[in-house]
């Protein structure tokens, strides 16, 4: 199977995109993901799908998590976590007594984690929710390897 065209297939499904953020000690990590989902409401439960070659992938296992959902204005928040960090930080951090979030998101979603599955080259850290919080506004979308629009219907 060519993995360049898989990937190329599955591209075709649009996505919102995120920036699933952790502390480790002092120090606050990051990184973009559009592999995000709800899995339950009793439990309240998420899933983000996260590489086993990231940097975040250690600081994720076994700790607490924040998916923050961007807005169509936080394309270069989505670049800076995705590995084209920004000289000046295109966003600001919010401090909570979870961890840090980042300001103006459309949503944030607080986690505890509650399992790791195997997912191949990836794992699935299921976290179940503690806190949450939303707000109006137009979504980041992802689709065809690029940020588009989300056109939403009246």
């Amino acid at each position: 199977m060519d993995l360049k065209e898989f990937r190329n297939c599955l591209g075709r499904f649009a996505t919102g995109v995120t920036v699933v953020t952790c502390n480790e000690g002092e120090q606050c990590h990051g990184l973009t993901a559009n592999s995000f989902t709800s899995v339950s409401l009793d439990p309240p439960l998420v899933l983000v799908s996260i590489d086993r070659d990231t940097k975040a992938f250690q600081k994720l296992k076994d700790n607490r998590f924040i998916v923050n959902i961007l807005s169509i204005d936080q394309q270069d928040t989505a670049m800076h976590f995705a590995g084209k960090p920004c000289e000046d930080l295109p966003f600001e951090w919010i401090e909570t007594d979870f961890g840090h979030r980042i300001q103006d998101s459309l949503a944030y979603i607080e986690c505890e984690p509650w399992a790791e599955y195997d997912g191949g080259d990836h794992v699935l850290f299921l976290g179940k929710v503690v806190n949450f919080e939303y707000q109006e506004g137009e979504p980041l979308g992802f689709y065809g390897g690029k940020f588009s629009k989300i056109v939403q219907e009246s």
